[in-house]
């Protein structure tokens, strides 16, 4: 029964990977708006149905990686080393990514960056995906923020801010400069990607231009 379940999910993997890909080899030949659902069905061999069940939105079908980039930021801080300062951990996540040349980066080559450039649907879907990033972010400073408060009542000190509210600012306040600064460097990437420059070309310019955004946020954070 499990390898049916196993074989059944990889089945569903291969055809929402295959729908994808067709979507976005069509998207970057014709352009996002002037591609029809049924032009991807068609192309992928399925129903149209099955493209909206994979994918509601057909934003969605050009961003795919919507999931890990909404709760990459959350994620890190929740997964974080024990004792580990939560920007820390961004900024290690965030020079991982740019080794990797991620997507979630904004490493998208300049076929595909050229198409969310062009497309007015694809920008205001991305500026919501960042909102949303934020926003997890947000909640999951509150939670980090929540338990340093926890461990200091435990051993008998004081928290600093005295109640739930100005914990819950102060994160959200925390996560509010953190994505500035995060949509500030994917756009660099993408704004080199759309100048011509090379995946490792655009990750030696940002090395030293993560550097010094990191090292505002830390300045800023801790005044």
């Amino acid at each position: 029964m499990s390898n049916e379940l196993g074989l059944r999910e990889s089945k569903k993997q291969e055809t929402r990977q295959l729908i994808s890909d067709c979507a976005t080899r069509l998207f970057v030949e014709q352009g996002f708006e002037q591609t029809t659902i049924t032009e991807i069905a068609h192309a992928a061999r399925v129903a149209k149905k099955t493209v909206t069940n994979y994918f509601p939105r057909k934003e969605d079908l050009a961003l795919d990686h919507h999931e890990a980039f909404t709760q990459g930021l959350a994620r890190t801080v929740a997964e974080r080393e024990q004792g580990e300062a939560p920007l820390t951990a961004l900024e290690r996540a965030f020079r991982a990514t740019l080794a990797e040349h991620s997507p979630v980066a904004g490493f998208t080559g300049p076929e595909f960056a050229r198409m969310i450039a062009g497309s007015p649907t694809l920008t205001a879907r991305l500026r919501e995906l960042h909102d949303l990033r934020e926003e997890a972010l947000a909640q999951a400073l509150v939670a980090a923020s929540g338990q340093e408060e926890r461990k200091e009542s435990e051993g008998g000190e004081e928290g600093e801010g005295g109640s739930g509210g100005a914990t819950a600012i102060r994160a959200r306040a925390a996560a509010a400069q953190i994505a500035a600064a995060d949509r500030l460097l994917f756009r660099r990437i993408q704004e080199l990607t759309l100048a011509g420059r090379t995946n490792d070309e655009i990750e030696a310019a940002l090395v030293p231009e993560a550097d010094h955004v990191y090292g505002l946020l830390r300045a800023a954070l801790q005044a």
